[in-house]
């Protein structure tokens, strides 16, 4: 046996090939096509101007940033009404415009947003009515178990 390295030629399959899967659009892809989604030309925007800001301001938005995720985090929790989701998303806006870990984070939420935008308004009428039905099914479902096993449905 000869002691060369072992040399092995990329193999070239065609796109689609068995066991690919299949592609996705990332928020990469978006850096040079021209679908990028208008929320993630904004965030580009604002970014630039944020850099102009003064080192107080930007201390003071990362602080707030991070207050509203923390916050965001605890309204999440099991028994804790409120917005959860959505403070956490505003204070990852605000992180992002400093930490390139949050404005990529904040990407894939504004791509994956993008994404289910985009099946929404492909969906077929029986798939909207489907949609409309299990809904009504799921509020029926919540009223008749809150009924029956008297769970209160206004804290008193």
């Amino acid at each position: 046996m000869s002691a060369q390295p072992d040399e092995r030629k990329p193999t070239a399959e065609p796109a689609g090939a068995a066991g690919d899967k299949p592609t996705e659009r990332t928020p990469s892809d978006y850096a040079s096509r021209e679908d990028v989604p208008e929320m993630l030309k904004k965030l580009q925007a604002r970014k630039e101007k944020h850099k102009d800001r003064s080192k107080v301001y930007r201390v003071g938005n990362v602080v707030v940033g991070v207050v509203l995720v923390v916050g965001g985090i605890f309204l999440s929790g099991p028994g804790i009404p409120g917005p959860g989701f959505l403070v956490i998303l505003l204070g990852l806006g605000l992180l992002a415009l400093e930490f390139e870990r949050a404005e990529r984070l904040l990407e894939r939420v504004i791509v994956w947003a993008d994404k289910a935008k985009d099946r929404a308004q492909r969906a077929t009428v029986k798939e909207k009515v489907a949609g409309g039905v299990l809904v009504a099914l799921l509020i029926g479902a919540f009223v008749a178990a809150a009924i029956l096993y008297d769970i209160p449905l206004l804290p008193v």
